[in-house]
């Protein structure tokens, strides 16, 4: 990480570093806004909910209602300010008291500090400011879910690898990862997509730019309708 933020543009702002709260995660420190992800902070109460079921649901339903704000914000396109906005107004509200509770439950000895509950509550506490990012910096996202989804990709992939029998091969597996995963992004079936673009491997040598995940199906329309494709 440390060497792709070298090449950034020394005029942009420091980006956002979306992460858990690992040490090696910012070792060496880098020059990034940390954030901490709330999705790892939720499961350790998600794990004890069995256990602890009255704390527990306190600290998951709270969440939730944070999560089901920033869907909201999706879901009306707001930009990163209007969002930053509307959590300050509709999340910040939730989070004030829920902190304020966990702590009591600390300081009063009402949970024991080395129980799992316990070390839920003061990861919560200790990663406080970071965990909670969303409500200080424009766009700042409250996981990192999107990263973690995209290396289990790769970490299956290069369990797959082990079974290649030469580097040509292994090069066009990284490639129909890549197209697999990019897929995935855009919310099209991979099999559907490669399987035309085995159908249609003569068009594709000749257009390549119109046969991407996002609009091989206007192409496909386009072709259907006697069309010359334009590409997206």
């Amino acid at each position: 990480l440390a060497e792709v933020l070298a090449r950034r543009a020394k005029e942009l702002p420091p980006p956002v570093q979306m992460c858990d709260a690992l040490s090696r995660n910012t070792t060496p420190p880098l020059k990034t806004v940390q954030g901490n992800c709330v999705a790892h902070g939720r499961r350790k109460f998600a794990e004890v909910v069995s256990r602890s079921l009255e704390e527990s649901r306190h600290v998951l339903e709270t969440v939730r209602e944070v999560y089901r704000n920033d869907a909201a914000a999706k879901k009306q396109d707001m930009s990163p300010e209007e969002r930053l906005r509307f959590h300050q107004t509709r999340s910040r509200p939730l989070l004030t008291p829920l902190r304020r509770w966990m702590r009591q439950q600390i300081r009063e000895r009402k949970v024991e500090s080395n129980s799992a509950l316990g070390q839920a509550l003061v990861y919560m506490d200790r990663h406080w400011k970071k965990l909670t990012l969303f409500l200080r910096v424009p766009g700042a996202p409250l996981d990192n879910n999107i990263c973690e989804a995209a290396l289990k990709r790769s970490i299956l992939h290069r369990k797959n690898s082990l079974f290649y029998k030469t580097q040509h091969g292994a090069n066009v597996g990284d490639l129909f990862m890549s197209l697999i995963h990019t897929c995935a992004l855009q919310k099209v079936n991979a099999l559907d997509y490669l399987t035309e673009l085995q159908i249609h491997a003569r068009e594709l040598a000749l257009q390549p730019q119109a046969w991407m995940p996002w609009n091989y199906r206007e192409t496909l329309a386009a072709a259907a309708a006697g069309q010359n494709p334009q590409p997206v």
